[in-house]
Order: C-alpha cells, then sequence, then structure tokens
C-alpha cells in the first residue's frame, strides 16, 4: 500500500468522524439545557469546522484552507468572548441569574 492510499483512507476517516463530531455539537446546541451548554457546543461547532477544513486542505494539498482555518479559528474565539460578555451581563454582578 502506497503513502498516498493511507493518506487518502485517514483523511476518508478524519472527514467521517469529523462529521459525526459536527452533527453531534449541533444536536448539543439545539437540546443545550442551558446557555453556558449552548456556547461551548458553538465553540465546539468552530473547532470541528476548522479541523474539517484542516482535512480538506491536507485532502486537496491546497494550502488556501489553512488560511481559512486560522480566521475561521479568530472568528470563533472572537464569537465565545461575546457570548460569554452577553451571558455575564445577564447574570449580573451577583452571579444570580436576574
Amino acid at each position: 500500500m502506497s503513502g498516498a492510499a493511507v493518506l487518502d483512507i485517514a483523511s476518508t476517516v478524519a472527514l467521517i468522524l469529523l462529521s459525526l463530531a459536527l452533527l453531534i455539537s449541533i444536536v448539543r446546541i439545539v437540546i443545550g439545557p442551558t446557555l453556558p451548554d449552548r456556547i461551548l457546543a458553538l465553540d465546539l461547532l468552530t473547532i470541528v469546522a476548522m479541523g474539517f477544513v484542516g482535512a480538506i486542505a491536507i485532502r486537496t494539498g491546497m494550502t488556501l484552507y489553512l488560511d481559512i482555518a486560522l480566521a475561521l479559528g479568530l472568528l470563533g474565539f472572537l464569537a465565545t468572548l461575546a457570548f460569554v460578555r452577553y451571558m455575564l451581563s445577564r447574570l449580573g454582578r451577583g452571579g444570580v441569574e436576574r
């Protein structure tokens, strides 16, 4: 078995597992009982999407996808900060939900 065939099989398995993780995180966003659960699921969704884009970059050999994954990571980080700031403003200074 050649190295290209192994890389093809490994990238296919990675894409299948990342697709499964993507579906699980979407389910957690929908049924998450609390706002922090949903925020963490959105952060997980961003990380899994970065892995998905990275696996596609390896599969196609195009390094442009790595720049897209980097931009997605920065966007996900800023979105998580914005959601946490919103959550803290809802809770107030005492930590008790209003």
